[in-house]
């Protein structure tokens, strides 16, 4: 790294938008499975994966070699003038491992439009217009998505007035004393007071909480969302975006052992885990639904780019040659053995209250006795261990979001290193 182009990085962050909230100030250079490093040379264990999205780990081989091979053929090929063979090919291997009888994807760019793509959907197929989303969600930053986020007021404030018909109904989470049975009584309570059946289009649901905690859906719940949309005629959408291929032991969450085989969204939104950093989203339903839009009422300039398909498609390999699925569940248990042996250690002071989490997608918890800000105090004392952690949620949440090949040694590693810092925050 050069002297002049060091001082020129310094000089430039200036010139970015202070709006883009960061972790840290550090310019990064380089990646390679499970470590990232900045242009000073200084490597991280990085348990942040882009917030969800190097499945496979940075700069995997195989994605990468996809990559370079397709910018000698065609880097953007239009979906409004034609197909594209990757594209094609991507749609084969992702039809066989989509929840059953999903048979029709539409491509785009990124999460937050997959999941307005799919209201889009839902709204011609039903002819109605509300849409019910559940406290903690975040589904977005574009002012559609933004109204149905709720995992923080950052995302939303001072952008209003916001589009209308988005109507928020609570999340379980039993760690705040919110069961299935009370979120139930308070979402049919909302049809009773606020809402008409005849109105409502769809309910629309992360399987986990991501940004609002990292918190798995009971299985009973997400079961009686799906009877609850079928006793309105609304569609029930699954915004997978983060919860997708892998990142929760199962290649979606929603079509799980853990959910079992009552709960089968119309739509399914998908994004970050596809392409292994390169920008696609996709919305998978039904052919009678997405039939319903006409030519021309979905599209976009990059939707379905030949490059990012060309990395999805050797992404999709990668996960299943390399067993990622199975590699997340298990290392996901022994990920939160390591927090739970933390927790339970005089190093805790007892102030872990919650550790939670299916695959590689944990939160940790802080409870009520905690320092208010203790989860931006301990991703900061993270950064002096040289490992990457991430805060959210409204409440004290720290996520380990590693990439799902990670390796026994590093998840040992990643946990000794939160260990640390633990000790020089507490």
């Amino acid at each position: 790294m050069s002297t002049f182009r060091v001082s020129t990085n310094m000089a430039l962050k200036s010139h970015i938008a202070r709006g883009v909230g960061r972790l840290t100030d550090l310019v990064f250079t380089r990646g390679q499975g499970s470590y990232v490093q900045t242009s000073c040379g200084k490597r991280f264990l990085d348990f942040t994966t882009g917030i969800g999205v190097v499945n496979t780990g940075h700069s995997h081989p195989r994605v990468v070699a996809a990559a370079k091979e397709q910018l000698d053929s065609i880097v953007h090929s239009q979906v409004n003038i034609g197909h594209h063979d990757k594209m094609l090919e991507l749609t084969e291997l992702l039809l066989p491992n989509l929840p059953r009888g999903l048979d029709t994807i539409y491509y785009g760019t990124t999460g937050a439009e997959a999941v307005e793509n799919a209201v889009k959907m839902a709204r011609v197929m039903t002819g109605k217009h509300a849409i019910v989303v559940f406290r903690g969600g975040y589904h977005g930053r574009t002012f559609g998505t933004m109204a149905m986020t709720t995992s923080s007021r950052i995302y939303r404030q001072k952008f209003g007035p916001l589009i209308p018909g988005v109507h928020v109904t609570p999340f379980p989470f039993e760690y705040h004393g919110i069961t299935s049975d009370m979120a139930m009584n308070e979402l049919e309570q909302l049809f009773k007071d606020t809402l008409h059946e005849e109105d409502v289009a769809a309910f629309v649901i992360e399987p986990v909480l991501g940004e609002g905690g990292y918190v798995p859906a009971p299985p009973d719940f997400l079961k009686k969302v799906r009877e609850f949309a079928n006793s309105k005629n609304a569609l029930m959408i699954c915004d997978e975006v983060q919860t997708g291929f892998g990142r929760t032991g199962s290649l979606f969450a929603c079509d799980s052992d853990y959910y079992g085989d009552d709960v089968q969204p119309d739509i399914l939104t998908m994004a970050k885990g596809i392409a292994s950093g390169f920008p696609l989203s996709g919305v998978a339903t039904y052919r009678e639904i997405a039939d319903q839009c006409e030519p021309g009422m979905l599209g976009g300039t990059y939707a379905g780019n030949a490059l990012s398909c060309a990395a999805a498609v050797a992404t999709q390999k990668v996960i299943h040659d390399e067993n990622l699925v199975e590699n997340s569940a298990k290392m996901g248990v022994r990920l939160r053995d390591n927090l739970r042996s933390i927790q339970q250690s005089e190093v805790s002071k007892g102030l872990i209250g919650d550790i939670r989490g299916l695959g590689l997608m944990t939160g940790v918890e802080f409870d009520k006795e905690a320092e208010p800000g203790i989860k931006a105090k301990l991703s900061q004392a993270c950064l002096k261990e040289r490992l990457l952690l991430l805060g959210c949620s409204t409440y004290e949440v720290v996520r380990f979001v590693p990439p799902l090949n990670i390796s026994e040694e590093d998840v040992d590693m990643g946990c000794e290193k939160f260990e640390n810092a633990l000790k020089s925050v507490l």
